[in-house]
């Protein structure tokens, strides 16, 4: 499962992530959740932006490849969705939230490597369309999710 490679592979590469969950303006930390296994979701009224946390990507190594779902796909909360290839390791890419793909990072067909350079912004994997706003109440928020990385490492 990814969380369990992620865990063996960032207790090297982990670093202090409070500095990098609050942008400039603070907007998007307060609207952005995290799942165990290090995905994100960027929430915005109903629409979840998911990619990979910067832990992930430290943990991964140099990305290679990344698998995405194609847009009007279904995804189910805690399911694989896709996949990503490092130098490393080979991994799934599990849905923090339930819906419908409206939208695919194109970016990373050509360029994976976005998501070790900028994974929480620009090196997003896909949009959803949420259909259960509520399954968000189980996600961590920065300050939970900060304290999982600090006890994974």
């Amino acid at each position: 499962r990814f969380s369990t490679m992620l865990s063996t592979l960032a207790r090297r590469a982990a670093k202090p992530l409070a500095s990098r969950l609050v942008s400039s303006n603070g907007l998007r930390a307060m609207s952005s959740k995290f799942a165990p296994s290090h995905e994100f979701a960027q929430i915005d009224g109903g629409v979840a932006t998911i990619g990979v946390t910067d832990f992930a990507q430290a943990a991964l190594g140099d990305i290679v490849f990344v698998d995405l779902p194609e847009v009007g796909d279904d995804v189910e909360k805690g399911e694989s969705f896709g996949s990503v290839e490092s130098v490393k390791a080979a991994s799934d890419v599990y849905s923090p939230v339930s819906g419908v793909v409206t939208e695919v990072n194109e970016v990373l067909s050509d360029e994976p490597g976005t998501v070790n350079t900028s994974p929480e912004a620009e090196g997003w994997f896909i949009k959803v369309e949420m259909s259960d706003t509520s399954e968000l109440d189980d996600l961590m928020d920065p300050a939970a999710y900060q304290k999982h990385c600090d006890e994974s490492s």
